[in-house]
Order: C-alpha cells, then structure tokens, then sequence
C-alpha cells in the first residue's frame, strides 16, 4: 500500500526522528501551554475576585461570586474555545493550516492580556470586560487544538506519530504546572510587602488593595509563552499532505519537504492530477466509511471533558470540602490564592504531567485502543472508590488518602482519554476533512467541559439548603456528583469501542485514501487503453 503513495509522503512515513521534528512540538506545543494556562488559572484567582468585587459588610465569610458570574467566568473561555474548533477546524481545511496558525496564536496573545485589563472598577464593569475577552481568548485557544493537532499529525512519520502528537498535547500539563507555580510566587511576593489580617480578625482588611493587581498579572502572563514562539509559526511550511493531497500542488509539497527533510523528493504531479473531488463531510460515502469513527472520536471526548473539566475547574471547591484547603475566613486574600495554587501544584506535579507524559512514552508500543480503555477503567474505578466511602475520606486522618485516590483519577485521564481523544482524530480522517473533523470532535469535548463547569457548580452543592453556597441552591453533593462522573467515565470507556487503532499506519491507510487514489488511477488507464 505504501508503495502506491505518493514519494513525498512515504518519505514523511518512513522519516528518521530529526530536529525539524522537535522544532515543530515546541512551536505548536507552546501554543498548548498557554491554552492550558490561560484555561485554567482562572480557578486560582475565582476566589479572589469574589472577595475584592463581591464583599458584604457583616458576612461570617468572605465575598464570593454570584452564581451566575461564577458560571460565566469560569465557562465563558469554554464557550469560545467551542466556537473557535468548529471555526478554525472548518477554516484549516479550506485555506491550509499555516495561513490561519498564526492568527489563532496572536489571537490568544491580544485577548491573554486584555482579560488582565478588564474596564471600569465596578464589579459589573469588570467581570462583563474580563468575560468578554475570555470568550475570544477562548475562541483563539479553541483554533489551536485543530491545527496543531493536524500539522504535527501531517509532518510525523508513523512510527512515532503518536507520541509526537501526545507530546504537542502533554505541554499542557506544564502550562497547568506553571499556573500554579507563578500565582504561588506572585501572592508570596504581594504577601511579604502587603501582608493583612485573616477574614475573621478583619473582614475588610484582609483583602489588600494591591490584591487587585495579582489576578491580573497572573491572566496577562500567559500571553508570553505563546509571543515567544508567533515568528516560527509563520516561517513553518504548510504541510505536504495539505498542499499535495488538498491544493493538489504534489511539485511544492516535494519542494518544501525536500528542504525539511534534506533529502531530493520526486513531485509526481500526475498522480495529484488523476485524483478526483472526492466525497465530503455530508455525504453517503463519508458516513459509510467514517461516521461511526467521528461518532466514537465525539463521543468519547464529550464524556471525557465532563469529568476533566469539573474536577480541574472546581478542584479548590473538593480540597475545601474535605478539608485539604483551609476555612476560608482563616486566611486573608493573598493566603487563599497561595493554598489554591499550591493544591493545584502539587496534583499537576504529581498525576498530571507524570500522566501525560506516561502516554507520550507508551503510545506507539501499547496502542491508543488500550491507553484509552485503560485510563477510563481506572477514572470508573476510582470515582466510585472516591464517592461511595466519601464521609470516610473527609475524616481529618484519611485526607491523604483522598488526595492521593484523587490525583490518580487525573493520573489515568491523561495516561489515558485526554491525551487520546486529541491524538486519533488528527490520524483517521482524510486529508481534506482531517482539521474540520478533528475541531468536531474536540467541540463536542468542549460542550462536555461546558456541562461539567456549570454543572458541577450546582451539582455539588450541599443537599442542605443552609450549607450551600451564598446564591446556589441545594444540589445532589459532593458524594453523588462523584459517583455520576464515574457513571460518565464508565460510559466513555463503552464509547472507545467505536474508535479504530491507528497504531504505526500511515494516515493514507487510515482514512482510505491510498484506495482512492489507486482506484482512480486503474480507471484512468483501463479508459486510456480502451
């Protein structure tokens, strides 16, 4: 089957790991990095704004968000980041994933540090400004996931191609990693020079004016990680997989990977031109051959994100719950956001950079099928050990043993589905679909995380009206919403089943397209010689 390929991309196949290689995961793994920091640092600092923008003079607890600007602080970057993959997805398909690359970059970078400079000192004037350039900070981060996941697909050779992928993917985890370190530097630096009294000794006091400054700077780093790296996205080549097999220019793709690869490549423009338009997204012939394989890609990433999302997002909520973060009327501003990030680090430290990185090493020898299978047994396994003893684990000398049970569940979502579910869209599907596709699959992920962010808000109230938060109403607790995320992660491991292993084959072989090509071809010749 490789033999009827054409040269260009046999050579990409069967290409010896070289330099241009790593280049090309730390250009579009930077990318990554500030998703992940830009998503989720907003968690460390929810706490803070609430007590800057929301104080009531005379509560025994510090202020809070209401529950509607909570929902929307926390799920407005999700609900761009879903419009920006079906978006950017579409748009890589149809004008190449180089030309639109770098607009997603740039657009994360503006929108990383407007959110930082929110308008106005009212707290309706600041959350409206900072949500509304979260949701295109989003939409940016949302372009990122498509693309980066097509171009390293379309550049790797397929002995490695999986961890490749994974390792773009697994900069996450450092971006997460890096959140928390610098909001723990950052609020120790504020607390030395600004240092405040407890909420409970002096409610008003506690929260330093210069606090107003931490959540800001700690939006607006993220923005440079993702600068640093915008040039080498614009001097990136299109992929030739794009230009051979979508623009139909097989003489630029060889020019181009020849220069990357340092080696003479054959253009075979013949074979490009003997292709047909072949069928797309909406056609028989695409749900025939690929509709369960998008069904099983969606499904599984939509189920996966409604627990990665709720725990990541709301992980200071469980550590409170059970203990692990302390009151917080004991603690002034900057202390809260310092034990916020710290939790936070320790379980990135711990489960969920070792995890991703765990995937990047057994990808392409166990296969993508068993590390998926794999990491949702064990979400299941864990949720419900988690839930079903849970008044066990909020006991004062059993919180270790929560904290541990609980990292392992993060640990098995990216040794496991999170890194997965990314990784097969980008590989089996064809060419001129693959960006749109892989934005599908990643915007059904989405639309889980957005579920699992406001949900989770009112899922795990206390089923005492009395001890719910200010503003939210009773919900099932915090037993019962873990016991529902492993029923969720139990039905994403049934999901898997419709995914394809795609394991040291070559992204023609995946989506059918060396078939196509060859078909196309003996009909040329059986008409010519006729």
């Amino acid at each position: 089957m490789a033999g009827d390929n054409l040269r260009v991309l046999n050579a990409l196949d069967v290409a010896k790991t070289q330099w241009y290689h790593f280049t090309a995961i730390i250009i579009a793994g930077m990318g990554f990095f500030t998703d992940a920091y830009d998503l989720f640092c907003i968690s460390l600092v929810t706490k803070m704004l609430g007590r800057i923008y929301y104080h009531v003079d005379g509560s025994p607890k510090p202020g809070s968000l209401p529950p509607n600007v909570s929902a929307a602080v926390n799920g407005v970057a999700l609900c761009g980041t879903l419009a920006g993959q079906l978006f950017f997805g579409w748009l890589g398909d149809k004008l190449g994933r180089k030309k639109v690359y770098g607009a997603t970059l740039m657009l994360m970078s503006i929108c990383s540090i407007a959110s930082g400079l929110s308008f106005g000192r009212d707290p309706k004037s600041v959350m409206a400004t900072l949500c509304f350039f979260r949701f295109w900070l989003g939409f940016g981060i949302g372009g990122d996931y498509p693309l980066s996941a097509t171009i390293m697909s379309e550049y790797a050779n397929k002995k490695t191609r999986g961890a490749f992928i994974a390792a773009v993917f697994a900069m996450q985890g450092f971006g997460i990693l890096s959140g928390g370190v610098f909001a723990m530097i950052l609020s120790a630096a504020f607390k030395a020079r600004f240092n405040t009294p407890s909420y409970e000794v002096d409610p008003l006091g506690s929260t330093a004016p210069e606090a107003d400054y931490v959540w800001r700077i700690i939006l607006m780093v993220g923005a440079l990680p993702a600068l640093l790296t915008f040039y080498w996205r614009l001097k990136m080549p299109e992929t030739a997989r794009y230009t051979a097999l979508v623009a139909k220019n097989a003489k630029q793709a060889a020019a181009d990977m020849s220069k990357v690869l340092q080696v003479d490549i054959e253009a075979e423009p013949q074979k490009v031109e003997e292709k047909k338009a072949s069928f797309g997204l909406f056609s028989k012939q695409f749900l025939s051959r690929h509709g369960l394989h998008l069904l099983g890609t969606t499904s599984t990433w939509f189920l996966l994100d409604i627990a990665f999302y709720s725990q990541n997002l709301f992980q200071k909520d469980i550590f409170s719950a059970i203990g692990w973060i302390p009151a917080a009327k004991s603690m002034n501003a900057l202390e809260e956001v310092f034990t916020i990030a710290k939790a936070q680090t320790l379980i990135a430290l711990c489960s969920t950079v070792p995890g991703y990185w765990f995937t990047v090493a057994l990808i392409d020898v166990i296969g993508r099928f068993a590390i998926q299978i794999i990491g949702f047994f064990f979400m299941t396994v864990f949720m419900f050990a988690l839930a079903i003893p849970y008044n066990h684990w909020t006991k004062p000398d059993n919180r270790i043993g929560f904290v541990v049970m609980y990292s392992l569940t993060f640990f098995f979502s990216n040794f496991g589905p999170n890194a997965t579910t990314f990784v097969v869209p980008a590989e089996i599907f064809p060419a001129r679909l693959r960006s749109t596709c892989h934005g599908i699959s990643a915007a059904a992920g989405k639309l889980g995380a957005i579920i699992g962010a406001f949900g989770f808000l009112y899922l795990a109230q206390n089923q005492d009206p009395e001890k719910a938060d200010v503003g939210y109403p009773a919900g099932i607790g915090m037993k019962n919403s873990l016991i529902v995320l492993g029923v969720i992660s139990l039905l994403g491991l049934l999901c898997t089943f419709l995914v394809p292993e795609s394991k040291g084959k070559s992204l023609e072989e995946m989506s059918g397209e060396n078939e196509d090509i060859n078909e196309e071809i003996k009909s040329n010749n059986s008409v010519s010689e006729a």
